[in-house]
Formats: C-alpha cells, structure tokens, sequence
C-alpha cells in the first residue's frame, strides 16, 4: 500500500503557473499577454460599464419598497369555481389539482367568496375569507382551515 509521500495529483489535473514579463524568451515577455495598447493593457474595467454611455443600471428608476421573505403565497380559489365538483364532495388539494384550479398540490390555498355555490361540499383549504365561508355553509358544505396558526402566533408574542 503507497505511503502519503508516494500520492500524486492525476495526471493533466494541474497546470503549471503563467510566470509573466520574465524576457521575450519566455513567450510571456513584453507585453505580458496582454497585448499593445489600450485601457485593459494596464488595469480593469469597472463591472457594468459600457464605453461612457449611460450604464443600465442608471438608466433604469430605483427600486423602491421593501420585499418580505418571510411572505406566505397562497393561491387563491373562488366559490363559483367549486360548483364543478358534485353535491357532498370532500375537496382537497388533491381534488383541486386534478380539476386545475390548483397548479401544484403542495400549493397553499385560499378559499375566496366570489361567484355562487348550489352545492354542499366539504373542502379542506389553509385559508379562508369570511364571505366564503358563509357561502359554503349557507350551502350546507363546511370549510376545514389547515394547519391555522395558534391563538399565540396571531398576537405576535413569542412566549
């Protein structure tokens, strides 16, 4: 079994180190690979620019506002799509997703109260608006809100 000092690197897996301006018999001397004239022969260019026309980024109006991370998407679903499903229904994600209301099953849902319901159905949402509500159980169908916040979270507290 090789020793630690027997390991080498694979072969062609490293690259020797460009040495730079060491004479002209060095295929590096000069110019240093970096041709004859001009701004990138001694220095950079700033990131963005673009030859002293008005960058992009100035261009463009400032972005204003604040953005959440924390913010909880939901999709929204309205009452008067539900009457495609039949009288009694038990309506989850599932359901939602097999009659395209929903793109993704592990999608949040809310229930919104636009449109009617003729029909008692039993559905199952994380969220739900009060009209909606009263419009499902108007109908005789009932709303179960998944996984709903405790009374602890709502306030705020972090006791």
């Amino acid at each position: 079994m090789p020793g630690l000092h027997q390991l080498k690197p694979a072969a062609g897996s490293r690259r020797k180190r460009k040495r730079v301006g060491r004479g002209d018999g060095s295929n590096r001397g000069s110019y240093s690979g970096r041709g004859s004239k001009g701004q990138l022969q001694t220095g950079k260019v700033p990131f963005l620019f673009e030859g002293g026309q008005l960058r992009l980024v100035k261009r463009l109006p400032f972005m204003r506002g604040f953005t959440n991370n924390f913010r909880v998407d939901y999709t929204p679903v309205n009452v008067g799509s539900l009457n495609a499903f039949d009288e009694g229904a038990q309506i989850g994600s599932d359901e939602l997703v097999a009659t395209r209301l929903v793109r993704h099953a592990d999608a949040r849902v809310k229930l919104l109260g636009d449109g009617d319901i003729e029909k008692s159905i039993h559905i199952s949402v994380h969220a739900c608006s009060a009209s909606a509500r009263a419009k499902v159980e108007a109908a005789g169908g009932s709303v179960t809100v998944l996984d709903a916040p405790d009374a602890a979270e709502e306030d705020g507290s972090n006791e």
